[in-house]
């Protein structure tokens, strides 16, 4: 089932919060860019951003993608639930607006990412799972997704079968 991971985020927005989804580890997930490789990854241009994406959803299961105020409509965010489809892996998608940051902020919730792309006529945000813990507490958040996060990684491995 889902044992190994790509997760997708919004870097600049919620890498703290992604952070401690990651470390929640139930899941083994990525390679984390540190700061300084990022960036050179980004200096790289498209191509070596594309390449590093690719690199990385190498032999994953699914896409856990951790949604945020601003993660609909990124690029590569698009990129990434585009090629996961392709890819025939699970994908499933996580808010995770009410997990604080490093300066102990919450954000707003984000428009749902799969809302732009179809299957075959049908929207992606009928067929891939979107979760928001029903809880405005970040520790209950927290709580809420380590609890849930493998059942719902392997659920979307199912999901994707069905397609």
């Amino acid at each position: 089932m889902a044992k190994q991971v790509f997760y997708s985020f919004h870097y600049d927005n919620d890498n703290w919060r992604a952070s401690q989804v990651r470390n929640i580890g139930v899941i083994e997930g990525n390679r984390p860019a540190p700061d300084n490789d990022w960036e050179t990854i980004k200096k790289g241009g498209e191509k070596a951003i594309q390449k590093w994406i690719d690199d990385q959803m190498h032999y994953r299961s699914c896409t856990i993608l951790l949604v945020g105020s601003a993660t609909a409509d990124r690029k590569w965010i698009d990129y990434e639930i585009q090629k996961t489809w392709e890819e025939g892996m699970g994908l499933v998608g996580i808010c995770i607006h009410n997990l604080k940051d490093r300066n102990g902020n919450q954000s707003t919730q984000g428009k749902n990412p799969f809302l732009g792309f179809n299957i075959n006529g049908t929207p992606l945000s009928q067929i891939v799972k979107l979760y928001n813990p029903p809880f405005s507490d970040s520790k209950l958040v927290y709580n809420h997704i380590s609890e849930n996060l493998l059942k719902w990684a392997e659920e979307s491995v199912v999901i994707r079968k069905k397609y």
